[in-house]
């Protein structure tokens, strides 16, 4: 499998491989946010996060999910993601929704986080139809100092998730289709509790 980049796609290879353990302990992430504007909203907005992890998803499980996405089910992808809770994610102190999958790694000396989960949508997006509809997660990554527990990070708000296969070289990947133009920034980062 190989990593594909353009400017509104992102690689999601790294949910499913080379991964450390299941960590039983709770973290809490906080910073701030700052959207560029999106699909649904056009202007720059600020902001704060909660990101709070009670668990990581097992290489089975991410190894069951990854099938369902090979096969191109969403349907079915979703309705496994919604039997998910690994967390929470917030913003402003507003509740926020569950995380259906987390994901870890070591990324050049740096804790490398990886969220995935069913984002809201409101009544008007649905009652509309509107094309962001087909762009059902939400995703989150960071990158933190594992000692001083300090980074930053990016938010997806809308995303789609793909599986695609290289016709020239018959190489696989997975990857984000950004619903905005940018991805938000997830800046001054700091772990609150839990940790290594």
């Amino acid at each position: 499998m190989s990593f594909k980049m353009r400017p509104h796609i992102l690689a999601i290879l790294i949910i499913f491989v080379s991964f450390i353990g299941v960590n039983a302990q709770q973290e809490t992430y906080t910073g701030s946010i700052v959207s560029y504007g999106n699909g649904l909203t056009g202007r720059m907005q600020t902001g704060t996060f909660t990101l709070t992890i009670d668990r990581l998803t097992s290489d089975q499980r991410a190894n069951q999910l990854l099938g369902l996405l090979q096969e191109g089910s969403d349907d079915a992808l979703l309705n496994q993601l919604d039997k998910e809770d690994v967390g929470r994610f917030s913003v402003n102190g507003r509740i926020g929704p569950r995380l259906n999958v987390v994901r870890e790694s070591d990324v050049n000396g740096q804790r490398r986080i990886f969220a995935v989960f069913r984002r809201w949508m409101n009544f008007g997006e649905l009652r509309g139809g509107y094309r962001s509809t087909d762009y059902p997660y939400g995703v989150i990554e960071l990158f933190v100092d594992p000692r001083t527990g300090r980074g930053e990070g990016t938010f997806i708000a809308a995303a789609r998730i793909n599986w695609r296969t290289d016709k020239r070289t018959g190489q696989n990947s997975v990857e984000i289709e950004n619903f905005a133009t940018y991805p938000a920034r997830l800046l001054g980062v700091t772990r609150r509790s839990g940790g290594r």
